[in-house]
């Protein structure tokens, strides 16, 4: 991990809404709006969190509406048709639900979202208890990083130690996230790791080579 990584602690939003097993069907749709959240998570006992009831679980409550209970009845593998009649968050939810630790670095929780196509993550301690959530516009945050910040951490933490021989010169420049390197060295070995390197630091969008190798010998003419 690299040095001074941003952890999902550091961004998570700390005060959470949440509701329990038996909230009705109308109490989860006036908290979803009372918050302006899509998901809520369901909770147990000391504050477990046993499963989470987003709004993608309540619609099917009006797509099937006014369908034919009949016809309904014949398609019990439907996506949706039982949730159409649930009336409580412990019918409605999703369990188990998709959890992440407080320590999790915020790429760890990036691609538990994108694997597993959701839009936050309550995030829970040791015992699977509610600490917080973290959502996909906090982990964005991390790209509002100043460019100067980046450029500091780019020149103590990659050029000096990758490239500290004297003489080779190395310029750095950062502009809306995207990392300049430039200027010579003499180990075409180092500039991949560089790479490596400058895209692990958080706030980089993108890295823009413009280093050249030379010879140790002809630097030094």
């Amino acid at each position: 991990m690299p040095r001074n990584a941003q952890i999902v602690s550091d961004v998570m939003t700390h005060t959470v809404v949440a509701v329990g097993r038996e909230a009705p069907f109308k109490e989860i749709v006036r908290t979803l709006e009372q918050w302006r959240v899509s998901a809520l998570p369901v909770l147990e006992g000391e504050g477990r969190v046993i499963g989470v009831v987003s709004e993608a679980d309540l619609l099917p409550k009006e797509e099937f509406r006014d369908s034919d209970p009949a016809r309904v009845a014949q398609l019990p593998d439907l996506p949706g048709v039982a949730k159409a009649g649930a009336v409580t968050a412990d019918e409605l939810m999703t369990s188990p639900a998709i959890t992440v630790h407080a320590g999790a670095t915020l790429a760890e929780a990036a691609r538990i979202m994108t694997h597993k196509r959701v839009k936050r993550l309550p995030v829970v301690d040791e015992e699977g208890r509610l600490e917080g959530i973290v959502s996909r516009a906090d982990l964005l945050k991390v790209f509002l990083r100043p460019d100067d910040d980046i450029e500091d951490e780019v020149r103590r933490e990659v050029v000096t130690h990758l490239f500290p021989a004297q003489g080779e010169t190395v310029r750095v420049s950062v502009n809306e996230g995207v990392v300049t390197l430039a200027g010579r060295v003499t180990e075409a070995v180092l500039i991949p790791a560089a790479a490596r390197l400058i895209r692990a630091i958080e706030g980089v969008v993108d890295f823009d080579n413009q280093l050249t190798a030379v010879p140790h010998t002809t630097q030094r003419r």
